[in-house]
């Protein structure tokens, strides 16, 4: 049995009509940059989180480094964020000469640990940078409530949380400004790299706006030294034909995820959390175990993927080293690092799919 982690040849097809006469728009009218397609989706995709403004951007690495240039964070500044991500979290705030400051994560979601947070605040603490990990929104009430002790400014990281919500609002609106990645794998992607900037603040979508264009405020008229991270009018054409039915793709995905709890529940893993306040919308379906290697190395065998998300923390990547942190910097990280891995998981799992990788486990693991 063929079982992809991500089928997007499927997704296609479901939609095929759609997304064929998106395309063919682009092309009739020649708008391969930035263009009508991309305003109507940036117009769409802000009602959907319920902001006031999505800037369409090359990349969800784009939309994060644009975010920090947006709010003037740079040399001798810090930001504090996890050490359990994608590396572009943390890349993205070198790059702007400031230092990521990291801090351990809670061992159920995996998101940043608010009961750290403070202790990591210094007087160059200028950022908080949460992610929404796995499609499980962090405990944004506790950060923002932190951010605004110490007048720090309050990051999404969404880029695998499209849609996912905490306490009936969705991410996106949860702190100053949101960052999403539209690679073709997230829960909404595109046909290549795009990513948006999603805040309710005028001044902070002007400015990425501007950034995003090298720093324009109107044709030929450069106001400050921007770059070249703008969302091409294909990818905008997907997105907005994509955004439809993104809802209907989640709950799909949560209810594959219910069926592998269902399945899994009597085997000695830990299965994915789900706090009672939150929407998860598993972008992916995380399990831990501590003989993790051996049991993918035999899943491998009978024909099932997995994947590892991540199986190096940020804080031991050798790119980071110069920030001095060392093993057990933060033991929590770190040992999920060792013990996580993803089994297949997207809107068009079959029962029968999935049926087969539980079985597989139930043998592999002696039950």
């Amino acid at each position: 049995m063929h079982i992809p982690m991500v089928d997007l040849k499927a997704e296609y097809k479901t939609i095929q009509e759609a997304l064929d006469a998106a395309i063919q728009r682009v092309v009739q009218n020649a708008q391969f940059i930035l263009g009508p397609e991309v305003e109507a989706f940036e117009e769409a995709f802000a009602a959907y989180c319920g902001a006031r403004h999505a800037v369409g951007v090359a990349s969800g690495t784009a939309a994060l480094f644009l975010t920090l240039a947006a709010l003037d964070i740079g040399p001798g500044d810090e930001v504090i964020t996890t050490p359990f991500t994608f590396f572009a979290t943390a890349s993205t705030i070198v790059h702007r000469g400031a230092k990521p400051v990291f801090v351990d994560i809670d061992p159920q979601t995996y998101n940043l640990d608010p009961h750290q947070v403070e202790d990591a605040i210094t007087p160059r603490t200028r950022a908080i940078v949460a992610v929404h990990l796995f499609g499980h929104p962090a405990e944004m009430d506790p950060l923002r409530d932190i951010a605004e002790r110490h007048g720090l400014w309050l990051v999404e990281d969404a880029a695998q949380a499209h849609g996912a919500e905490y306490k009936g609002r969705r991410v996106g609106t949860l702190g100053d400004v949101a960052c999403f990645s539209f690679y073709p794998a997230k829960n909404l992607g595109a046909y290549g790299d795009a990513g948006a900037v999603v805040t309710n603040s005028d001044e902070v979508a002007e400015r990425v706006r501007r950034l995003r264009n090298h720093g324009q405020a109107r044709r030929y008229y450069h106001v400050e030294v921007g770059y070249a991270e703008r969302m091409d009018g294909l990818q905008g054409a997907v997105l907005r034909a994509k955004l439809p039915y993104l809802d209907q793709w989640n709950e799909a995905r949560r209810a594959a995820a219910h069926r592998y709890n269902q399945g899994l529940a009597p085997l000695d893993l830990v299965l994915p959390y789900e706090a009672p306040h939150v929407r998860h919308v598993y972008h992916v379906y995380t399990l831990r175990t501590d003989a993790r290697d051996q049991l993918i190395q035999r899943l491998a065998e009978r024909g099932i993927p997995t994947a590892v998300h991540y199986p190096r923390p940020l804080h031991l990547q050798p790119a980071f080293a110069f920030l001095g942190y060392g093993e057990g910097a933060f033991p929590v990280a770190e040992r999920m690092a060792r013990e996580v891995f993803s089994l297949p998981m997207h809107p068009h799992l079959t029962p029968e799919q999935q049926e087969y990788i539980i079985q597989a486990l139930r043998e592999e693991m002696g039950r």
